[in-house]
């Protein structure tokens, strides 16, 4: 689990000047906190950026496993020093081998945000289908109902008619985000009106541990709310998408569009911090006992 966090990078959905950060860097611990600073240059050898700037590595490696909820303190990039840091949390799905960081706090804006897990980690076999064919299913999911936040993890398999290979790395990142979104409806449509549910605004791929990580951002319209009456409501959305095992995983962070300024940068760091993890005995891959529904 460490080392899934050790490895994180930033998503080039993410402008330029924020791509290829080093993080994090410059850090101290104040209790179970680890709180750092960034800067915008890339060290000479990014292989020593870890250890060359006083990092102390084995501590960080001992307090991220200490706790799957150790709160963290993760910069804005392009941050100043003096400015207060979001403090974010992780999450550790055993079930389906797959960790991400989420905020709790985001002082410099005042907002403390409350979570609730509306979808404890489930097996596939047994999550709740996000569509009639039941393709792609909801894994797991937690809301801020009060600051219109939904962080969602799916799983399902690739959509063929989209991707016309079998090999991933042949598959563009419009691609993989318009298979994906094509079986994300309650709606009994064609996989072209689920599509056109959506809006793509920008789609890049990264390569992480020797495996394509593929990194979206989208709006979805949206009904109007007794708090947002607008005819023009939509959600906007970040996503990560990586393969395994046939399936395609998928960390969505979402919020209403209203509020993109405010809260899209820190789910941008959410959706950046998505990996999956070496499989244990308690992973339950999605083709396992299809039948079972416990």
């Amino acid at each position: 689990m460490a080392m899934a966090f050790l490895s994180l990078q930033t998503p080039s959905f993410l402008p330029n000047t924020h791509r290829n950060q080093v993080l994090p860097r410059n850090c101290r611990v104040q209790g179970r906190i680890v709180s750092c600073s960034s800067s915008s240059s890339m060290p000479s050898n990014p292989s020593l950026s870890l250890s060359s700037n006083g990092f102390c590595r084995r501590k960080v490696l001992f307090l991220l496993g200490l706790s799957s909820s150790l709160p963290l303190v993760f910069p804005s990039p392009g941050c100043h020093a003096e400015e207060e840091e979001a403090k974010m949390a992780s999450v550790v799905d055993e079930i389906n081998a797959y960790t991400y960081m989420y905020p709790l706090e985001i002082p410099s804006q005042k907002v403390v945000l409350k979570w609730v897990e509306s979808r404890k980690p489930e097996r596939y076999s047994s999550a709740a289908p996000l569509s009639p064919d039941a393709r792609l299913r909801i894994v797991s999911e937690r809301v801020d109902i009060i600051d219109n936040l939904i962080l969602s993890v799916s799983i399902g398999p690739p959509n063929f008619q989209i991707l016309k290979s079998t090999d991933k790395s042949a598959w563009t990142a419009k691609d993989v985000a318009d298979s994906v979104l094509a079986d994300k409806s309650a709606l009994r449509v064609t996989s072209s009106q689920r599509k056109a549910e959506s809006s793509v605004l920008d789609a890049h791929s990264n390569a992480i541990d020797g495996e394509p990580y593929w990194y979206y951002e989208y709006l979805v319209r949206k009904s109007p709310t007794k708090s947002a009456q607008e005819s023009n409501l939509y959600r906007h959305y970040v996503a990560s998408t990586v393969e395994r095992d046939g399936y395609f995983y998928t960390l969505n962070a979402s919020t209403l569009s209203k509020q993109w300024d405010q809260m899209g940068p820190v789910l941008e760091k959410t959706v950046a911090s998505f990996r999956l993890l070496p499989s244990t005995d308690t992973y339950v891959p999605p083709s396992k006992d299809p039948w079972r529904f416990w």
